[in-house]
């Protein structure tokens, strides 16, 4: 059945200082995903910001169980 949406596979992920995980939105290409969370990094908070895939997730030590999205900088 197709209901129209389009999906939006892409997450953008943001996580803080205390290791917090938080889902900043979704896209429906890695590039718009990629795109905003440069311009997140680029504001110059702590706050880590990377791009993964619906169902490709990082596993606790900070690396990515799989896919290819990249993570954004930290900043202190």
């Amino acid at each position: 059945m197709n209901d129209g949406t389009i999906p939006l596979p892409w997450l953008v992920i943001r996580q803080d200082d205390n290791g917090n995980r938080y889902r900043v939105g979704r896209y429906a290409t890695q590039a718009e995903a990629q795109k905003i969370a440069d311009s997140l990094d680029a504001r110059g908070h702590k706050q880590l910001y990377w791009v993964e895939r619906i169902g490709q997730s990082r596993n606790g030590d900070g690396s990515r169980a799989a896919g290819n999205g990249r993570r954004g900088g930290t900043r202190n």
